[in-house]
């Protein structure tokens, strides 16, 4: 099955220099084709990806999401008879619309082995409000199709714009990943894990918990009412001795649906697990210092005016350019210096969880 990634951006915005970076890092062993399709212009990036041994399909006589939605279904299947290659990069026109190059692929994907990975959108950020203004129909079709945001040049802009940046692409895309972070402190496999969405701190955190739980439980081998975590449970409502309790960890048949997005399994008569506990978790460019940070996890770790916290993750920018990584349980916490993410991210789960207290606490609200 050979792959799909759309790399789309307004003009100017950076894509060829996302996909070099991508090209030397984050693919490489991958036999992989290139699409450009330039509006009216002859492609003057193809000769750095030929040197790179990279085949490249230019079609300059028209736009993808127009006139050429035909021609380019018959593009991909020649290209996948001729190539067979194991990732296709489509670099549409800077003026095309994202959602209508994802139909052209879905179309075409019904009748060949092609799957549609990821669809993202190079922003350059120093131009985002001006750009949303002048040419709104076609830049924020890009924002609002797009399953990851990439921005370029956000070492060029104040916080203050960075952080406005950001909440002016939130209002048309609530969702995808937005990449904040220089690309030159990033890979090209973090860019990558970001276009991919495969790096779900809530996920993370239900898994540390499951295993946390498989943990516990292989020490114990009958099912008593005093599951360790200091509360008694009562018989009547937890007949079963098995649904979650609100410590840190689960109990057996924890795959109920938990409100985190994923689809578990439910056992009849058993408490969904989203009555116990629940996650809440952003992503931000806002840079925090070390000292303000230790103020907000030790509230958090001994405090209850945020609900019951069982366990807290992220990680988030200084203003010196450095990173602290934090995780929490319930009483401590561990700060420690980490490389560069492609953005702020931190999640907390627990129960009874009061967003508003918590984006105030983190300064989001």
């Amino acid at each position: 099955m050979t792959k799909i990634d759309i790399v789309s951006g307004f003009l100017g915005a950076g894509k060829t220099t996302l996909i070099k970076k991508l090209i030397a890092e984050a693919y490489t062993g991958e036999k992989l084709v290139l699409i450009e399709n330039e509006f009216g212009e002859i492609g003057i990036d193809g000769g750095f990806l030929k040197d790179a041994g990279i085949q490249i399909t230019e079609m300059n006589s028209g736009c993808i999401c127009c006139s050429l939605v035909g021609d380019f279904g018959a593009a991909l299947k020649k290209v996948l008879d001729q190539f067979h290659p194991d990732r296709i990069l489509i670099e549409p026109s800077g003026v095309g619309k994202l959602s209508d190059v994802i139909r052209a692929v879905q179309g075409v994907q019904e009748e060949t082995p092609l799957e549609l990975n990821s669809f993202v959108t190079v922003v350059d950020a120093t131009k985002c409000r001006l750009y949303m203004k002048n040419f709104g129909e076609f830049f924020n079709n890009q924002v609002e199709s797009a399953g990851a945001i990439i921005l370029s040049r956000t070492q060029k802009l104040s916080q203050d714009k960075l952080e406005a940046c950001v909440s002016m692409l939130r209002e048309h895309n609530p969702k995808a990943p937005i990449i904040t972070t220089p690309w030159d402190q990033l890979s090209g496999a973090q860019i990558r894990q970001a276009m991919e969405q495969d790096q779900d701190l809530a996920a993370e955190l239900l898994k540390e918990l499951k295993e946390s739980h498989e943990e516990e439980h292989a020490h114990h081998h009958h099912y008593d009412d005093e599951c360790g975590c200091e509360h008694e449970h009562e018989h009547e409502h937890h007949h079963h001795h098995d649904d979650e309790c609100g410590c840190e960890h689960e109990h057996h048949h924890h795959d109920d649906e938990c409100g985190c997005g994923h689809e578990h399994h439910h056992h009849e008569g058993h408490h969904h697990a989203d009555e116990v506990f629940t996650s809440w978790g952003v992503e931000t460019p806002h840079q925090y210092e070390r000292a303000e940070l230790e103020t907000i996890l030790k509230e958090l770790s001994e405090g209850t005016s945020y609900g019951t916290i069982l366990r807290a993750k992220g990680m988030l920018p200084t203003p010196e350019g450095t990173w602290m990584y934090f995780d929490l349980t319930p009483g401590e916490y561990e700060i420690r210096e980490g490389s560069p993410d492609y953005t702020g991210r931190l999640c907390v789960i627990g129960a009874d969880l009061k967003e508003d207290a918590l984006k105030e606490a983190f300064h989001l609200s």
